[in-house]
């Protein structure tokens, strides 16, 4: 019968994949591979439906899988297979280089004016980030710090805010939080802080968000960090004051699975960062310079509304 074997073919391959859908996470889950489970588990503990693993594993079952492989030693190792150079604006004073690792592929910017980075917080919250870059008629940007949900559903910034020293948002009080700011000499401030110690302290820019990567140059993440492979971001600081922007790709089978804590930080390392801390990683992790993003978003809607952005200034004619 003309067609037999070819149709026996892809029911046979079918059948297959339909066995590996409905077993796949009972073996990654339940499976011997504690190594991947952590970081699967990690990564949805860490994305925007940390339920998911409740499916499959209690609280203290999911904390305890990634407990195992987030803490132990710090380990500094080269993790960039490939460094490249893609564009070069000598009036700006800005590179933008792509990057690649084991398990992921993305954008670094360097600025060399620290002064030129700013924080913005958009009001009404939430606009994207080619939208920021437009309206603030900045060279570039990647996304900030954390957020919560408003009632209304929108994304509003959470912990502290600073943009040019004044406190836009301070949503924690004399508790203080994890601030990464930027002096008024353009210095990297990794503290935890209150509004007004940040004040004090000279802080001009300035989101919330953990973990520290990198503080006066020791390497801070132990194990792999305990959040699994997911898209990263992060800003950090060479000592000669060039700003380091990184985003990595993830979540895309084929072109980027995603990086852990301990490969964004040595991405850093690599760059010859002595500051460096993680921002709102996910589908936040974009890159933007002029009007276009230049890494590859996971969202598969496009860009996200972000409640904070890191915006370069363009260089005044």
């Amino acid at each position: 019968m003309r067609g037999g074997p070819a149709r026996r073919g892809a029911l046979f391959l079918l059948l297959n994949a339909a066995v590996f859908v409905l077993s796949g996470p009972f073996i990654l889950f339940y499976g011997p591979f504690p190594a991947i489970k952590a970081l699967a588990v990690g990564a949805i503990l860490t994305s925007r439906h940390p339920q998911a693993a409740e499916m499959f594993l209690s609280a203290e079952q999911a904390r305890a899988a990634v407990a195992a492989y987030g803490g132990g030693s710090v380990v500094v190792e080269p993790v960039l297979k490939e460094r490249e150079s893609v564009f070069l604006d000598q009036a700006n004073g800005l590179r933008i280089e792509s990057v690649s690792g084991r398990s992921f592929r993305g954008r670094v910017l360097l600025v060399a004016d620290p002064l030129s980075v700013r924080v913005v917080m958009p009001s009404p919250p939430g606009q994207t980030l080619t939208g920021l870059t437009a309206e603030y008629g900045a060279a570039a940007g990647i996304g900030g710090g954390g957020y919560a949900l408003a009632p209304d559903g929108s994304l509003q910034a959470d912990g502290l805010v600073i943009a040019d020293g004044r406190i836009l948002r301070d949503t924690v009080g004399e508790a203080g939080a994890e601030l990464i700011g930027l002096d008024a000499a353009g210095t990297m401030v990794l503290a935890h802080m209150t509004a007004a110690e940040a004040l004090e302290r000279g802080v001009r820019q300035a989101v919330s968000f953990t973990p520290f990567l990198i503080r006066d140059g020791q390497a801070l993440i132990t194990g792999d960090g305990g959040w699994g492979l997911a898209p990263r971001a992060g800003i950090g600081q060479r000592a000669d004051g060039t700003v380091i922007l990184v985003v990595l790709d993830g979540r895309q089978p084929g072109w980027s699975m995603g990086a852990t804590l301990r490969d964004l930080m040595n991405v850093f390392v690599e760059y010859g960062a002595v500051q460096a801390a993680n921002l709102d990683g996910g589908s936040s992790a974009e890159m933007v310079y002029g009007a276009q993003v230049v890494n590859r978003l996971w969202n598969v809607l496009g860009e996200r509304r972000l409640p904070t952005a890191w915006l370069v200034a363009a260089a005044v004619d």
